[in-house]
């Protein structure tokens, strides 16, 4: 099968396709044909080596297929089923192995291509409005880069909930797609201070969470925009990584809380997977969340995927197709 390979950690030119063997499930297992896979900044981080892996290694978090066969002791999908899944690295190939447990049956009102660019960013989505903060309506939420592929999920969801969202986004053509996906206000952070906009918006108080995935360009400032005993949720660090050297500042600015989720924990469980899965298709099929795929690459495209999404060129969601 063709694939996406890493020999060594590096630049996009590090994303060799070639041939590799793929095998047969084992215990527990399923081999999946992919129709989408879909691109997130966590895969930049397992080519860089920021999350190092043992080389070489396939890239990719996220995809949706068809089952070719089963392993031993698999229960609940067959060959022929329809699944999607997220969460399992091994996604830029043709045909892969991975576990059955980390798989869901895709409902047959959700596509491949679409399935392929919600599950990480969906589910990412939704333990971020439900679980890590639940957001009520009324609340008031900043959500960086909000015309990305998560952004855009998690902005409409929180629309939907009844949250006021203010939006980041880097130039004029993001922040309008932005305002057309659930965000009330957004702040074009490339000409002016988000902080000192947002304490406008909302009358000096701030607001009760932020979510930045972003990381190291914009962490300090959002802690400037929330309100005294605040929530600020670090998911990612697309611009670098994210360090507190000294804690007094999250008492000098308001007695506020800081937390480094991930959904290896959020999911850790089965049950919370197959619980966050069915949210994210009921809110997809009931037009709460209107899913945007701006970007399709071929597979062996996959080092101009990686130039596009960090050169901020990209807007919703990327896949690749095998």
């Amino acid at each position: 099968m063709k694939a996406i390979v890493v020999d060594q950690f590096g630049g996009p030119e590090a994303l060799n396709f070639r041939d590799v063997e793929v095998g047969e499930p084992g215990s527990g297992e399923i081999r999946v044909r992919h129709h989408a896979i879909g691109v997130n900044f966590i895969d930049t981080y397992h080519r860089t080596g920021l999350y190092p892996n043992p080389l070489p290694v396939i890239p990719g978090s996220e995809g949706a297929g068809e089952v070719v066969s089963v392993g031993a002791g698999v229960t609940g999908f067959k060959p022929g089923d329809r699944i999607a899944y997220q969460g399992t690295i091994g996604a830029y190939i043709e045909e892969r192995i991975m576990p059955a447990a980390k798989a869901v049956l895709l409902p047959d009102s959700i596509d491949y291509e679409t399935a392929a660019g919600i599950m990480l960013k969906g589910l990412t989505a939704y333990y971020l409005l439900f679980l890590t903060w639940p957001v009520r309506s009324g609340e008031t939420i900043l959500f960086h880069a909000a015309a990305g592929g998560m952004g855009l999920i998690a902005c409409q969801w929180a629309k939907s909930i009844g949250a006021r969202v203010i939006g980041t986004a880097g130039n004029p053509d993001k922040v309008a797609l932005a305002k057309a996906n659930g965000c009330d206000e957004v702040i074009n952070y490339s000409q002016e201070d988000f902080a000192t906009r947002v304490r406008e918006l909302t009358n000096g108080k701030g607001v009760d969470v932020v979510y930045d995935g972003v990381g190291q360009d914009t962490f300090e400032k959002s802690l400037d925009c929330l309100r005294p005993m605040g929530l600020m949720v670090s998911y990612g660090n697309a611009t670098g990584p994210v360090s507190v050297p000294d804690l007094g500042i999250l008492a000098r600015k308001g007695s506020l809380f800081v937390t480094r989720p991930t959904g290896a924990h959020y999911f850790a469980e089965r049950p919370a997977l197959l619980a966050g899965a069915k949210a994210l298709f009921a809110a997809v099929e009931s037009g709460a969340v209107k899913p945007h795929i701006g970007q399709r690459f071929a597979l062996s495209e996959a080092a101009d995927a990686h130039r596009a999404l960090e050169g901020r060129k990209t807007v919703g969601s990327t896949i690749l197709l095998p």
